[in-house]
């Protein structure tokens, strides 16, 4: 019998799931992506089984980007301290609960500004992410849910507010403004190489020289005679982008890169990088997704674009689409040449990025006869 008990006893201790939330739902910032993987309760655990624990829990990491991880964390502390306001609990689902706090954000009592239609949206799929951690499904389906998205979305539903396209005498204006040190360079060739390549600012600061240098890798670069070749893991999987030589080395992208890379020596690991203090070395740490932001507002300012508007109006203009929407708004090519560089599944995804473009080339009314 003694055996039995302490057989029993060492199955749960190796069983029991890890950061196991509270019942009470108070837990704000909860499991993060893959932290509640666990062992089944009837397996007994061994140092085998807790690797590939480990292993599982990196993989599920990798599910979603760190923004919308961090997106989706927010979504879940705002839920939570808004059911306990309410006297609820935000655990299990409860689909009544969960319109009502839908109808709060599109419709709020207590002065705070109401949320646009994809921001709610945008919560609601933060909502169903965070209670699939937890063990729970989320049904989006439930009369409760839908009917009140569906009423929100008919009422206060508006076009999409779009960021300006950053246009070809634009970017040449930014890159202008740069100096030309090493940071300079490094700068001009975010601004050149996210502009020809229609890149996401992510996609941007995640490239590497060559595969598999960094676990953290979004891709890499293979520069050729005739241009760069760049391997994407993007929003919608694995894409080639091919950007070609400019038509002058002060405009050109890839002779940008090359000139960075080389005196930045770098030939290894993240291209984009940050440099020491007086802007002489190169680091190893890669950039942020959020320099890009921060260099196309400051440059756009430098240059004058916009100077016609207030500072404050002039920087919510742009952001780093606005360098994707710059390339499909300006390049004179097939529309289906474009949709394949920016990785669109369909055309008019990339016509939602063409600010300017001639929309009555195709005039059907007269090809109808009238």
């Amino acid at each position: 019998m003694e055996q039995e008990r302490q057989s029993e006893n060492r199955q749960k201790s190796t069983s029991e799931p890890v950061n196991t939330p509270p019942p009470d739902g108070d837990d704000e910032n909860g499991p993060s992506a893959g932290e509640a993987l666990s062992l089944p309760t009837f397996v007994a655990g061994s140092g085998t089984l807790d690797r590939l624990v480990e292993t599982a829990r990196d993989y599920a990491k990798q599910a979603a980007s760190e923004n919308t991880l961090k997106a989706y964390a927010k979504d879940w502390a705002h839920f939570t301290r808004w059911c306990r306001m309410k006297g609820a609990e935000s655990m299990p689902p409860s689909p009544e609960m969960i319109g009502l706090y839908l109808a709060d954000l599109a419709a709020p009592t207590n002065g705070v500004p109401a949320l646009s239609v994809s921001t709610i949206d945008r919560r609601l799929s933060g909502l169903a992410w965070n209670y699939a951690q937890r063990g729970f499904t989320l049904d989006r389906k439930n009369r409760h849910i839908a009917t009140v998205l569906a009423g929100i979305k008919r009422k206060h539903a508006r076009p999409p507010v779009q960021k300006e396209a950053i246009l070809p005498e634009d970017i040449l204006a930014m890159v202008a403004t740069l100096p030309f040190d090493l940071l300079g360079l490094r700068d001009r060739a975010i601004l050149l190489l996210g502009y020809a390549g229609g890149l996401r600012r992510s996609e941007i600061v995640s490239l590497d020289v060559g595969k598999d240098d960094t676990p953290d890798s979004g891709g890499w670069i293979e520069i050729l005679e005739d241009g760069a070749l760049l391997t994407l893991n993007a929003k919608t999987g694995w894409r080639e982008v091919e950007i070609g030589r400019g038509s002058s080395d002060q405009t050109c992208p890839v002779h940008t890169l090359e000139q960075w890379l080389h005196f930045a020596k770098i030939d290894f690991g993240a291209i984009f990088v940050r440099t020491s203090r007086d802007g002489k070395k190169a680091l190893e740490a890669r950039l942020s997704d959020k320099h890009v932001a921060r260099l196309i507002k400051q440059t756009v300012l430098d240059a004058g674009i916009r100077s016609e508007l207030p500072e404050k109006e002039r920087l919510a203009l742009f952001s780093g689409h606005s360098l994707r929407a710059g390339l499909a708004s300006s390049a004179e090519v097939d529309e289906r040449y474009v949709q394949k560089h920016l990785g669109h599944a369909s055309a008019e995804m990339t016509r939602r990025y063409q600010r300017r473009r001639d929309r009555f080339r195709v005039n059907l009314t007269k090809a109808a006869g009238l």
